[in-house]
């Protein structure tokens, strides 16, 4: 006799399913969510899919054009200016702190985190590449030591993740993650925030371009 899967458990599963769907590129801008396919393809009932797309609501992945219409949100250049914007103050403060608190092993583990960025980079494999990514820049927040950077970075975590993954500038990517690297390592705060500051804006103009063409200015 099997014990049935707590209904948490599931709208957690179907979430986390549905929310790596968008990250990754495979339910794109504009895409509907459909409560009954969805949950066809999950083997659930639609109560655990309603709630999960009411969650995916709630953290600005995807949106209601109408009661019965649910799609997959898409971005503005307003929405990622922001986005950006609030990643620029969080994680140079973030930066500065870790190269002020940074341990032999934290320092360690990010040195490791970028030898495996190398290897994936070298194979092109961007889903490796985007897990790593964000692993680094996790492990920063962590070295900041800092519980309410991170409380405040979480509401948004995924829509930045969702962001990065538009970037495909992977050998750029690696080498300012190794200055970042660098940067903490030395134990000067301001040399990491300065690292921190070019990383995040040549993300952010990288990103632009990629989502709406080089014509498009930064608001």
């Amino acid at each position: 006799m099997t014990t049935a899967e707590p209904l948490g458990a599931v709208r957690a599963r179907v979430l986390a399913a549905l929310r790596q769907d968008i990250i990754a590129g495979l339910l794109r801008p504009g895409d509907r969510l459909v409560e009954r396919e969805l949950a066809d393809r999950f083997g659930v009932s639609r109560v655990p899919v309603r709630e999960a797309i009411r969650a995916l609501v709630a953290e600005g992945f995807v949106l209601f054009e109408t009661p019965r219409r649910t799609v997959v949100r898409r971005l503005t250049p307003a929405d990622v200016d922001e986005l950006f914007g609030l990643r620029e103050a969080l994680e140079v403060y973030a930066a500065g702190l870790a190269a002020d608190r940074a341990s032999h092993d934290s320092l360690a583990e990010l040195a490791d985190l970028l030898d495996h960025a190398e290897a994936a980079t070298r194979t092109l494999d961007a889903e490796r590449i985007t897990d790593i990514n964000i692993r680094f820049h996790d492990r920063v927040l962590a070295m900041a030591g800092n519980s309410l950077l991170i409380s405040v970075m979480e509401p948004v975590e995924g829509r930045l993740r969702w962001l990065n993954r538009r970037n495909e500038q992977w050998p750029r990517l690696l080498d300012e993650h190794r200055a970042l690297y660098e940067a903490i390592a030395s134990g000067d705060a301001e040399r990491a925030r300065a690292s921190a500051l070019a990383h995040v804006r040549a993300n952010h103009r990288a990103t632009f371009r990629r989502l709406f063409g080089d014509d498009t200015p930064l608001p």
